[in-house]
């Protein structure tokens, strides 16, 4: 079950940092350029999928009760990760 947490956790991770490189705002400050539309359309569906294919995986695992509990637990944590990375990354990039 543990496994299954993590997996759940890893998958919205992808799934989120996917949506904010989807922004245009992550795009300039990470590659000092906006990325093509195609690109931030795809980045945009494979976040969405990834969150997807992770409710999916987790209530197959633990019925639609637990389930859905654990995963807003796994999409609010993973949510954090992502904005407390990117966060980190701007304020280090500032230092240079």
């Amino acid at each position: 079950m543990a496994s299954m947490h993590l997996l759940t956790f890893v998958i919205c991770i992808a799934g989120f940092l996917a949506l904010a490189l989807a922004t245009e705002r992550q795009q300039e400050d990470l590659f000092d350029q906006a990325l093509p539309s195609k690109t931030t359309r795809v980045l945009k569906l494979s976040g969405w999928s990834a969150l997807l294919v992770a409710l999916y995986a987790i209530v197959q695992a633990q019925g639609w009760g637990m389930g859905l509990v654990s995963y807003s637990g796994h999409t609010s944590l993973a949510a954090g990760g992502v904005l407390m990375g990117l966060i980190t990354h701007a304020r280090l990039r500032g230092r240079r």
